[in-house]
């Protein structure tokens, strides 16, 4: 049985959200927090398996109390929210900055069978076999804004790669910050990447990440060029390839693995036009999206890397990569950043 703790101002939403939680026979509701203050002193009493946090409340937000909980009784934490401003500007991904394991939009109604309850039943139950630990929370400078404003095309001829692919799921966002705040603003290459999220927060990941990391982040435009210190964010819904002329590329092809966006369909694009010219990384999520792209990326010759058991969150794709072969290094993901910068200087 999974305990879970519901965290919401809104009587409505809490009575909503464990309507869908408890058609699940293996979830249990052992608590509703109103605010913060209510959630920091309910996990410490009640020490639930998992917690679902929304983020503005009153007296004490979200953020807070999840840094709270993170430093003094560690525990998984899905942040839910439904205001669409946090979602499009980011400011919903500070959650993860504080530990938030993952982001997904509040279910806006029944049936408990939809799509929406369905995703929330399904990431709380895989929430609850993470092992977290405690936090001291701290505040990262935002890098220079000038910094980003000197991207260059192309790779020098001297480097053997010339472009990174990365995809990542459950637990990617605060695993993109880590990897990706290891590269530079003068980093010399591209870097491509599919996170699988729910619908409407790509945006929002975007700007979050393109404030907090180096590199210029944003989301991937059909026939823009790739450049250098820039990583491109698959779109909602549409799969990211790449042109051999150094494009991206967006398709609403069927999805693949499950996903549109697929990692395995961007991985296999740049396995076909770059070959022996990429580095692959594969990262934490449940099911399999990525690794047969993975293994198609090696096949050409690219340097794949999987992130290792004890680091993923999740250990799903990473593990399907490792299992058929596809990784030429597997790393723990506090390693994967540096590595990349060995590989790329």
């Amino acid at each position: 049985m999974i305990n879970v703790l519901i965290v919401d101002d809104s009587p409505t939403l809490r009575h909503l959200i464990r309507t869908i939680l408890t058609t699940d026979p293996e979830l249990n509701i052992i608590g509703e927090a109103r605010n913060g203050e209510e959630a920091v002193s309910m996990v410490a009493r009640l020490h639930p398996d998992v917690v679902t946090m929304d983020i503005q409340m009153p007296h004490m937000d979200g953020y807070e109390a999840i840094r709270r909980i993170m430093s003094e009784n560690p525990v998984p934490i899905v942040v839910l929210t439904s205001t669409e401003s946090d979602i499009r500007l980011g400011a919903t991904y500070k959650g993860a900055e504080s530990g938030a394991l993952m982001v997904l939009g509040k279910p806006r109604g029944l049936p408990a069978d939809g799509p929406e309850a369905v995703e929330l039943i399904n990431m709380v139950k895989a929430m609850a076999d993470v092992k977290v630990i405690r936090r001291v929370w701290k505040v990262q400078e935002r890098p220079e804004a000038t910094a980003k404003g000197h991207a260059i095309r192309y790779a020098p001829l001297s480097i053997p790669y010339r472009i990174v692919a990365v995809g990542t799921s459950t637990g990617g966002p605060p695993a993109l910050r880590t990897v990706l705040g290891e590269l530079p603003a003068t980093f010399p290459v591209p870097v491509v990447l599919v996170q699988h999220i729910s619908k409407g927060f790509t945006e929002g990941l975007a700007r979050w990440l393109n404030e907090t990391i180096a590199l210029r982040v944003k989301l991937a435009e059909a026939g823009e060029s790739l450049l250098a210190g820039t990583a491109y964010i698959a779109p909602d819904d549409v799969h990211l390839q790449v042109t051999g002329q150094g494009k991206a590329d967006l398709l609403q092809e069927s999805p693949m693995d499950g996903h549109r966006p697929s990692v395995t369909a961007l991985f296999n694009s740049v396995a076909k036009q770059y070959g022996r010219g990429a580095v692959g990384v594969l990262m934490t999520g449940m099911g399999r999206d990525g690794a047969n792209g993975l293994y198609a990326m090696k096949q050409e010759g690219a340097y794949t890397i999987a992130q290792d058991e004890a680091s993923s969150i999740v250990f799903g794709m990473p593990k399907e990569a490792i299992n058929m072969g596809a990784a030429s290094e597997v790393l723990a993901l506090q390693k994967i950043g540096q590595k990349i910068k060995e590989l790329i200087p």
